[in-house]
């Protein structure tokens, strides 16, 4: 796949009209994250003679890439400097003069005002995605990042969310009328994350000698990790369940994958607490199936989330799911029936569902395949990349652009 931040766009006129119409992804980077990856699967997915993707990111992007099966997908890094960098709304608008996309969909309040570079640079078909709110807005109500959004509203001809609660929001506090606001809940890959089979050996490629020893408990996590998924709070509680229970050092083992701001204070926490060898924090891997088939429970510690795409592929995956009783969390996981929900920063709460997991194999089993049969049942490629191709064809259509038939 090429992949270059230099665009190389065709003259549109010269595809003819049956050339698909043509979406501009704004993100802020693609690397490692739910929004990212719930963006790849989405391109990966979505039928190529339907529509033709574009992904514009304000930093840059990773070998996360890779992931993008498609090779018609042009990346452009803008290369924004941190803070204010008013030379990226110049570079946003000669990268869209270039690459004459049919519609732009941004995503999260960091690329919203592009929305404003796309109208100039004559974009009639404009949609924006909500997928979660950051470590300084948990609860919607920055008043500055308020009016950000009202006044980027009249830019925007459809709002997409991934969960009912940022549907609710936006309409509640941002004033966003309901017909302009479409909730899409996240697609998983179920063949790939799929439940561990039986007597199958689980022992990944590179993890620390002794790490899984017989009988052990997994308890584990997939994130960025970024103040906002406070994953201390995840290795507090896992310290506070071996001092209470002093028999689960015998079997309690605690990954978490992922590269961020507090893995070293983390792996400083185990450390200190002469738990170092009973814990695996690898950093960014790109073998997260095989890694989720090795984990026995799921836990997803965050301050907020819109609905994460790593609880999706747990629960695929066959794991229950111990998670914070916060934003679209509450819409994936039946308490008591597929997980465990508890209040966010509560280590307590959150050491007394892991131990009640860790102790009990047949409630596990139980609770993981409720949570594979929910997500068989609701949660297909299938069905959000369609939802969004009525989304996009809506938009041509009422600008009266060329939608893909």
């Amino acid at each position: 796949m090429p992949i270059s931040a230099e665009l190389h766009a065709d003259d549109r006129s010269s595809l003819g009209p049956a050339t698909p119409p043509l979406v501009a992804h704004v993100i802020h980077s693609l690397g490692v994250g739910g929004l990212e990856n719930g963006l790849v699967n989405l391109i990966n997915h979505m039928p190529p003679q339907r529509y033709r993707h574009a992904i514009i990111c304000l930093k840059g992007y990773s070998d996360f890439a890779q992931r993008i099966t498609r090779k018609d997908v042009q990346l452009v890094a803008l290369d924004k400097k941190e803070g204010k960098d008013p030379s990226a709304y110049r570079r946003m608008y000669q990268a869209l003069r270039r690459l004459k996309p049919d519609l732009v969909h941004t995503r999260n309040l960091a690329t919203m005002e592009m929305q404003a570079v796309a109208a100039l640079a004559g974009v009639k078909a404009r949609a924006h995605g909500e997928h979660g709110r950051d470590i300084y807005d948990l609860d919607g109500k920055n008043r500055k990042y308020l009016l950000l959004r009202k006044a980027m509203t009249p830019f925007i001809g459809q709002f997409t969310t991934v969960s009912k609660d940022l549907e609710s929001w936006l309409t509640d506090a941002v004033g966003v009328s309901d017909g302009r606001v479409t909730q899409i809940y996240n697609g998983v890959d179920s063949e790939r994350f799929h439940p561990r089979q039986p007597g199958a050996d689980r022992v990944p490629a590179a993890s620390p000698p002794g790490f899984l020893t017989p009988g052990a408990v997994v308890i584990g996590s997939v994130g960025r990790m970024a103040a906002v998924k406070d994953y201390p709070n995840l290795v507090e509680a896992f310290l506070m369940m071996l001092e209470r229970q002093p028999e689960c050092r015998r079997t309690a083992r605690l990954l978490i994958v992922g590269e961020g701001e507090s893995r070293e204070a983390c792996r400083s926490r185990l450390r200190a607490a002469g738990a170092e060898h009973l814990a695996w924090l690898p950093g960014e891997r790109n073998d997260i199936a095989e890694l989720m088939r090795v984990m026995d429970v799921f836990v997803l510690p965050s301050l907020g989330e819109g609905i994460s795409n790593t609880i999706l592929e747990a629960m695929s995956t066959g794991l229950p799911v111990v998670a914070t009783r916060v934003g679209g969390n509450l819409e994936l996981i039946d308490d008591c029936s597929t997980g465990k929900l508890v209040s966010p920063a509560d280590p307590t709460a959150l050491a007394a569902a892991l131990y009640h997991y860790s102790n009990d194999a047949e409630l596990r089993l139980r609770h993981g395949m409720a949570a594979r049969r929910r997500i068989d049942s609701g949660f297909s490629m299938e069905s959000m990349s369609r939802a969004y191709m009525q989304v996009y064809d809506g938009l041509l259509q009422a600008r009266a652009l060329p939608a893909a038939r």
